[in-house]
């Protein structure tokens, strides 16, 4: 199948679980995550109608939006983010997803003050509380949000998470509704520079569950991409 056919196929599925919950699905931000996918690639799935492009490293990225890759599209940093590559990230990435702790969020914000700018974020839940993940504890996710209020050049529009890999559909549905409360219960309090706008779960294999579960952000590569082939060569980060 084409990427326009793959594009075509996930919008379908976004909108069959939309309706299942009683949504819409023009509620629902498509994320295509094009990591390891050239400019090429990338340009024939905005032909096809992807708005919105996640990239998960920082040199990547960058080649392609140096190529023009992104031209007439948003873009979003997904991926881990080093604090000696935000500078490469701020201004150039309309959202950050992956904001995993307080010393990120400082770099951030020291970065977009220093352009003049304000950098949109989302805080990383690590919902599954693994250690080999990054990410804010649920329950730190309150003071976080209060301490983010003290950050200059940050504006915090959300949550995000990844939860563990499971070996069944009704495995995840505990951790996508665990951080549908978390998302709700935070989206009450007002802070100058938060928002609870976006809830971003769900990638190519469970995006369906997420969307059930309250998400209104999902990140899908290899149902618009294909398979990734990682080789020998492929850096990590």
């Amino acid at each position: 199948m084409t990427i326009a056919e793959n594009i075509a196929c996930v919008r379908e599925e976004i909108e069959l679980a939309a309706q299942r919950c009683g949504r819409k699905s023009e509620e629902i931000t498509l994320v295509a995550a094009s990591k390891m996918n050239d400019a090429a690639r990338v340009r024939e799935a905005a032909e096809a109608g992807i708005s919105v492009f996640g990239e998960n490293r920082v040199q990547e990225m960058t080649e392609k939006n140096t190529a023009g890759a992104y031209e007439g599209t948003r873009l979003h940093f997904i991926g881990r983010l080093q604090r000696n590559k935000v500078r490469q990230v701020v201004g150039v990435a309309e959202l950050i997803h992956g904001a995993d702790s307080m010393t990120l969020l400082q770099e951030i914000g020291k970065r977009a003050s220093e352009r003049g700018l304000v950098q949109e974020v989302l805080l990383e839940v690590n919902i599954g509380r693994e250690t080999t993940k990054a990410g804010f504890a649920p329950e730190e996710i309150p003071a976080a949000l209060e301490t983010a209020e003290t950050i200059p050049g940050i504006r915090i529009r959300g949550l995000m998470a990844i939860p563990p890999i499971v070996t069944s559909e009704e495995e995840i549905f505990p951790y996508f509704s665990a951080m549908r409360k978390l998302f709700i219960d935070n989206g009450g309090k007002k802070y100058d520079n938060s928002s609870m706008d976006f809830l971003s779960m769900g990638m190519s294999h469970d995006f369906v569950q997420a969307i059930l579960c309250g998400s209104n952000m999902v990140r899908i590569g290899t149902k618009i991409f294909g398979p990734r082939n990682y080789g020998a060569n492929y850096p990590a980060g």
